[in-house]
């Protein structure tokens, strides 16, 4: 905290100095001009831009160190949660929270002064270098870092204990039963979502949906301090709210991202709408309109994952030509009983095969693959550099799936990211926005084409007709094209929350309208306000802003068409695979290695050649399926 300067008043002198026993003889007086120097203390000097750069050199060094402490606790406390290890997290989180609040302050000498575009980047991305800004109070700014320390911890040790009669209570009692209770008779997150994963009884399902998200209610006070807390930072360091911090790192006014947005959305809804009016024609076919009226929203616990943010769980329910060649990977990978470590290497393999550099040895030491036995961790899967200085990680509890294939590209993406602007400074070290960060590891996974899988071993054969072709489609559209919403809807319904637009007796009805309104989903049962479903998702309580994925949905489509030009790929673009191609590596190599040292427009035009964001990208891979599901759509009642 700034203390105020004080200034002491000539007629307190003497009686000071004569408290301090000085001598109190009179003193003869000065010339009135030298007096009035004395009087008079000289102006401060103007910072320079020399200034600026030592500011910026000890603040680096400062952060270094800070939040390297913050993430050798952040990972022990997401692998081994504790008591201990949650009040680690905590004092880790509240060191910098309280170092870079006063750095921002420090920093605002500098306004004003002309500046090297570098030295006034890194001034501009510390203040937006905590997620989630400390009040300058330290009593509050402690409770804030307690709070969000509490929600992770409380979301990593959730579990749903089902009583012997419900249906997951009944399941648990046949042996060998997949998604049953284990133990103390509970079920945790990896559990109940394999059983949306794998059942098709309608009364698992919703037990497993609404058995996770009582989870949550708890955390719903704790959240609301949450916000008043962050909001309470934000204002301090010049924002006006949490959600307008958020939304300033896009290197554009709030208001024009948040129009950009639209805009992305706009392009890509007329797909969504149309794969949400023949999934929801599907789902009729197996659970009956009087469940799944036309014109409505989806029962959410139909959608195979527990938020119903992507729906290929449900691929065989939907799948629009049978009898063509397996696009099952998760059977394979069963079959071949490919371990968790073998699933990491055929991810490392693609980023080698571009030239990019294999992952350390410590990676493989270090890292948590499978979900341990004998502690309560957090399964969500994330990437680490915990020293900054290529302690590369990820932390997953890998089950044999091609969801997890997936999110294993996903999350090397991000150590590559880290690996490549390692030697940049501290402020740079991140993505020239979320989104790209996001983007990296899915764009290398879209190259993860049936003629690839089948040269790994991975399918039985690669189709190569229309037939074929539309069911490849149709499994990658559940995937990118049915979360594009629930990309958009979570920050949407915080920004609201953080501007106060949404009140605290409002939040699970305005997460419920925008689900409706955006995903043309609903509730498996009736919800209020004793619910707090959002908490339920781990980006709320983990203080993650989410619109990344939604950019990175989009990001990886245009990233993917600029690789496969490079790399001279001839014919559309869902059958680009950029596998052992050293001319894309090259390209994307450039892109990473730039960190957040330029504007995201210039990252851009360094991989694609363009300066904005374009869903034409997207749109063009999924250009047979839009015409194909079109078709099917005839004579349906679409919309919700």
């Amino acid at each position: 905290m700034r203390l105020r300067s004080i200034a002491l008043s000539a007629a307190l002198l003497p009686a000071l100095a004569s408290a301090c026993g000085a001598s109190t003889q009179p003193v003869a007086s000065p010339p009135p001009a030298a007096a009035a120097a004395a009087a008079t203390p000289p102006a401060p000097a103007r910072p320079t831009a020399d200034d600026a750069r030592a500011f910026l050199a000890k603040t680096d060094a400062d952060l270094r160190a800070l939040w390297i402490a913050r993430d050798r606790s952040g990972w022990v406390s997401q692998t081994y949660i504790t008591d201990d290890t949650e009040a680690l997290a905590a004092a880790g989180e509240e060191a910098i929270a309280a170092y870079v609040t006063q750095a921002i302050h420090d920093a605002a000498r500098f306004d004003g002064v002309k500046l090297p575009d570098d030295v006034a980047r890194q001034l501009w991305l510390l203040k937006l270098a905590q997620t989630v800004p400390a009040p300058v109070d330290a009593a509050r700014r402690s409770e804030l870092a307690q709070i969000e320390a509490a929600m992770q911890s409380a979301y990593g040790k959730g579990k749903y204990c089902p009583a012997p009669t419900t249906p997951l209570g009944k399941r648990a009692a046949k042996p060998g039963a997949k998604g049953a209770a284990k133990g103390d008779g509970c079920l945790t997150l990896d559990e109940l979502s394999r059983v949306l994963r794998t059942s098709k009884d309608w009364d698992e399902l919703t037990e497993a949906w609404t058995g996770w998200h009582a989870i949550a209610p708890a955390l719903r006070e704790k959240y609301a301090r949450y916000v008043e807390l962050g909001n309470e930072g934000a204002r301090a360091i010049g924002f006006d709210d949490l959600g307008a911090l958020w939304r300033s790192g896009y290197d554009m006014p709030p208001a024009a991202f948040e129009a950009d947005l639209e805009r992305l959305w706009q392009e890509v809804k007329p797909l969504y709408d149309e794969l949400h009016c023949y999934v929801r024609a599907k789902l009729q076919e197996r659970w009956g309109k009087a469940r799944i009226p036309d014109g409505g929203p989806i029962p959410s616990q139909l959608l195979g994952n527990m938020w119903a943010q992507e729906w290929n769980n449900i691929y065989d329910l939907v799948e629009p030509y049978r009898g063509q060649p397996s696009l099952d990977v998760g059977k394979k990978l069963v079959e071949k009983k490919v371990s968790p470590v073998d699933m990491v290497r055929h991810g490392e393999r693609f980023f080698t095969s571009l030239g990019l550099d294999p992952l350390p040895k410590t990676f493989w030491e270090r890292s948590q693959l499978t979900r341990p036995r004998d502690r309560e961790v957090v399964c969500h899967a994330s990437a680490w550099d915990v020293t900054w200085s290529d302690d590369l990680r990820i932390k997953m509890c890998i089950e044999p799936t091609e969801e997890d294939l997936v999110t294993i590209h996903h999350e090397l993406g991000h150590d590559y990211y880290f690996h490549a602007y390692t030697k940049l400074p501290a402020l740079f070290q991140t993505g020239a926005n979320d989104g790209f960060h996001e983007g990296i590891g899915d764009t290398l996974a879209l190259s993860v084409t049936p003629a690839y899988l089948k040269s790994v071993g991975l399918l039985d054969a690669a189709p190569d007709d229309r037939k074929a072709a539309i069911n490849q489609q149709m499994k990658m559209a559940l995937d990118k094209i049915a979360f594009l919403p629930f990309g958009l809807l979570i920050d949407k319904w915080r920004w609201d929350v953080f501007s106060g637009k949404t009140a605290k007796g409002d939040y699970n009805a305005a997460w419920w309208e925008l689900r409706r309104k955006y995903q043309g989903v609903s509730a498996p049962t009736a919800r209020s306000e004793a619910d707090f479903d959002p908490g339920a998702k781990y980006h709320v309580p983990g203080s993650t802003p989410y619109v990344r994925y939604f950019l990175a949905r989009i990001y990886q489509f245009q990233f993917h068409r600029a690789l496969c030009k490079a790399a001279g790929h001839e014919g559309s673009l869902d059958t680009c695979s950029i596998y052992g191609n050293k001319a894309a590596g090259e390209k994307l190599a450039a892109m990473l290695a730039l960190g957040a040292s330029k504007p995201w427009p210039e990252a851009m035009k360094a991989i694609s050649g363009e300066d904005h964001a374009d869903a034409s990208a997207l749109r063009e891979y999924f250009a047979p399926l839009a015409t194909w599901l079109h078709e099917q759509n005839q004579g349906k009642t679409c919309g919700f």
